[in-house]
């Protein structure tokens, strides 16, 4: 059959549709990666505070905790109905919903991330004289970023999926490609655009796990099975040690 015939018979593969479509299907791609792009960043910079608010001052964890999971239970359609009026039918309505739905996945794991940090590295900084910012962004954050980097590939990845909602509103990327194909079926059109999801997801979180490997070198060191001695500890805190 002629790849002609292909969109007419209406079959699953069809290499006219990636020809015909192409610059339809680049579009909707790069508005995808956009909202999926920012509303990470933004819900990465809204997690980190509150999650420093919830660790720094534990009365306030339970409710940090409970809102952010609240949020996440809501429904999508339910959550775009609610911030209708104040965005209207536009990308930051998308973003602002995509952006809440982050918030529990990203807080729990900064907060996770802190928490892991042995109390035996902050005690030696201390005792080195770091004030409460400089241990954070030099010892904590760095111990914690293997959490932290967990969080945000799950995040990612998830709002990569949740995208393709904003098709309700007319901003969601290739999920509008999807909802178009629907009613009439358009076999070729709904494969190519949720294959094309499925791959932005992969991409992004192997981009993500290489920014991991290079920012925690340390990770990556195995010690020698036949050392006789304890390994040096490796990484920030075996730095703060070493010069403790």
């Amino acid at each position: 059959m002629s790849t002609q015939g292909c969109l007419a018979a209406n079959d699953w593969i069809c290499g006219e549709y990636l020809r015909s479509r192409s610059q339809e299907l680049i579009d909707a791609t790069v508005q995808h990666v956009w909202i999926t792009a920012v509303s990470v960043v933004i819900g990465l910079l809204v997690a980190f505070p509150l999650a420093l608010l919830a660790r720094s001052r534990p009365t306030f964890a339970g409710p940090v905790l409970g809102l952010t999971t609240l949020l996440y239970t809501i429904p999508s359609l339910a959550m775009f109905s609610l911030l209708l009026p104040l965005f209207g039918l536009s990308a930051g309505l998308v973003i602002t919903g995509l952006v809440l739905y982050s918030l529990t996945i990203l807080v729990r794991n900064i907060i996770a991330g802190l928490e892991s940090v042995p109390e035996e590295a902050r005690e030696a900084a201390r005792g080195m004289g770091y004030g409460p910012g400089r241990l954070l962004w030099e010892v904590e954050l760095p111990l914690a970023l293997p959490a932290l980097m967990a969080g945000l590939r799950i995040a990612t990845v998830s709002t990569v999926a949740l995208t393709t909602v904003g098709s309700i509103v007319g901003r969601g990327g290739l999920g509008n490609l999807i909802e178009d194909a629907l009613p009439s079926f358009f076999k070729a059109q709904v494969l190519t655009a949720s294959v094309l999801c499925v791959l932005l997801a992969v991409v992004a979180d192997l981009l993500l796990l290489g920014v991991q490997r290079l920012l925690t070198p340390w990770t990556r060191i195995r010690p020698a099975r036949t050392s006789r001695r304890k390994a040096a500890p490796t990484g920030p805190a075996g730095a703060v040690k070493a010069v403790g």
